[in-house]
């Protein structure tokens, strides 16, 4: 039930992302335009040329990023983790300035790769660097292994950006997190690795039940943590590294989403089960986004205020209310 009517709300969000911005659409022109039939040579350039792909894309790197946080709090054990802390933004801020600095990489379709492919290598050293040491991989070894990592390659980006004009006119777009002015063949590029990244996710949520217990019970219960957290944290490099590449790092989706989801979850009486809180993070995740896009194209018409920025908005006191909550709790 409580996935279903998630379901319709994606559904009525994504018609209104369709229909609203600079210039509004009406709703019976949207469908008529979906369905072949629009108007004008206008509203079907408008539809098909600029929103449809604009909300494909909220739509699947919202799932993405939602999906990931909720994987990562889990792994960790920590509800104020995001997929942040594995170094995935920073090692996609610092491929696309070396790209475009070093190389001369100018266009998105050139870039794009080369930020999936820092997010994947940072991940990697943070996973190798956490496996260090006899205890092996922890959830407190990963997390310090992902700020060491993640304050070297912010270093290093604002190294390259302050001495490249044109690297920095760039990054400062990429990094405010937007979904404006991409194409369709952006989603077709990222969906391969989005949609391994779900499979992988999703299929940790047994083993995530187990780990919620304590590790010495979920090794009780024959969970191969070290596989289990293998399999998340490439779960997390391939969903967070693809969403990030393409829109930038929207800051405090993947932490809020989670949250949220099990607010829902406990309300609909599922309890903390994840094989309904990835799936609920999954679904709410694309509505925050394209709701915060919706927002940032209505406030100031014609000109947009980015999705990013409108996340960090009300992401920021939300992190403020948990950090008191659990400082309250350990008094």
């Amino acid at each position: 039930m409580l996935v279903g009517l998630l379901g319709a709300a994606l559904v009525l969000i994504c018609l209104l992302s369709v229909a609203l911005g600079a210039r509004t659409v009406p709703p019976d022109q949207v469908l008529r335009a979906l369905f072949g039939h629009p108007p004008s040579q206008l509203v079907d350039n408008i539809v098909w040329s600029a929103r449809i792909p604009r909300t494909a894309l909220g739509l699947t790197a919202g799932a993405a990023i939602g999906l990931s946080g909720a994987l990562m709090q889990a792994l960790t054990r920590n509800p104020l983790a995001d997929p942040g802390m594995l170094g995935v933004s920073a090692g996609a801020s610092f491929a696309i300035v070396l790209a475009i600095a070093v190389l001369g990489v100018g266009s998105l379709f050139g870039y794009i790769w080369f930020a999936f492919a820092g997010a994947l290598a940072a991940s990697l050293v943070v996973y190798l660097l956490g496996r260090l040491g006899r205890s092996g991989l922890t959830p407190v070894k990963l997390a310090l292994a992902g700020i060491a990592v993640t304050s070297l390659l912010s270093s290093l980006t604002s190294a390259i950006v302050l001495t490249d004009p044109d690297a920095l006119n760039r990054y400062r777009f990429w990094s405010a997190g937007s979904i404006a002015n991409q194409d369709s063949g952006v989603v077709l590029r990222i969906l391969p690795f989005l949609g391994l990244g779900a499979v992988l996710a999703l299929a940790c949520a047994p083993a995530l039940n187990s780990l919620a217990l304590g590790e010495d019970v979920a090794a009780s219960l024959g969970r191969r943590l070290g596989l289990v957290r293998f399999q998340g944290v490439v779960a997390v490099m391939l969903l967070t590294g693809g969403a990030v590449a393409v829109i930038g790092p929207v800051v405090f989706l993947g932490l809020v989403v989670p949250h949220l989801a099990r607010i829902l979850a406990q309300a609909a009486g599922i309890g903390p089960d994840h094989r309904w809180l990835l799936p609920l993070s999954a679904l709410l995740a694309p509505c925050l986004l394209l709701a915060a896009d919706i927002a940032g194209r209505m406030v100031d018409r014609p000109t947009e205020i980015q999705a990013g920025t409108i996340v960090a908005f009300i992401g920021g006191p939300f992190f403020i209310a948990m950090v008191r909550r659990r400082r309250l709790a350990e008094l």
